[in-house]
């Protein structure tokens, strides 16, 4: 629960995985995220959220998206009211928490990713390290210090010729070497890069504290 906490901690303080809440009126707040979701906006006053592959969850009780016209990841503790269709259910929406939702950056030149920096990195297993609508989001371990220093993370491809699914993870401490490690998501919006593609198999590549490390991911665009 401590741990839990200090994660809760840092996604609010620090700049660069910065997250906006929403929350309802009452006075008891379940504290606990039941679904990861991609929040569109639908128009100037309604919104929309992605919950999986299929559903699509309608909230009634908050109209106009507090993201405005930005597309973001965002955890969500939500309570399902009725089916609207197949695919669709309306929800009461309790709280929402933004993710930091970022483009890729492509390079034209391999060369240019001495540019940035490669502090160590750890990709946590778990329930929100998915890649899911066109995004890859990932629950991330590092060393923090208590001042929420800023700490910059970026999904870089355009490396490697042979294949353009392959991506580094490129994570920039900006001088901040606590002792203390914690937790922080972040989230990286591939809808752009790969739109003319219905599913790829994208490869990850990242600096641990343990040394160089690599994973796949299956991921699906996102389908209007």
């Amino acid at each position: 629960m401590k741990k839990n906490l200090k994660a809760i901690a840092l996604l609010i303080c620090t700049s660069s995985l910065a997250v906006s809440c929403l929350h309802s009126e009452d006075d008891y707040v379940d504290l606990r995220p039941t679904a990861l979701v991609t929040v569109y906006p639908t128009s100037e006053d309604s919104f929309k959220m992605q919950l999986d592959e299929n559903t699509v969850l309608i909230p009634n009780n908050v109209k106009a998206s507090p993201y405005k016209d930005k597309v973001v990841r965002a955890l969500v503790n939500y309570e399902e009211v009725a089916k609207i269709a197949e695919d669709t259910l309306e929800v009461k929406l309790n709280w929402m928490d933004s993710i930091r939702t970022k483009k890729p950056l492509m390079l034209d030149d391999a060369d240019k990713i001495i540019d940035f920096e490669n502090d160590p990195v750890e990709i946590v297993k778990d329930w929100v390290t998915i890649a899911e609508d066109g995004f890859l989001t990932l629950r991330i371990r590092t060393l923090w210090s208590p001042y929420c220093r800023h700490h910059t993370i970026n999904l870089i491809g355009g490396l490697n010729p042979e294949n353009p699914y392959e991506f580094v993870l490129r994570h920039d401490a900006n001088g901040d070497y606590a002792m203390e490690y914690a937790d922080a998501l972040i989230a990286f919006d591939l809808n752009e890069v790969f739109k003319d593609e219905e599913e790829i198999k994208l490869k990850l590549k990242w600096n641990s504290f343990s040394g160089e490390k690599e994973t796949e991911f299956s991921l699906t665009m996102h389908k209007e």
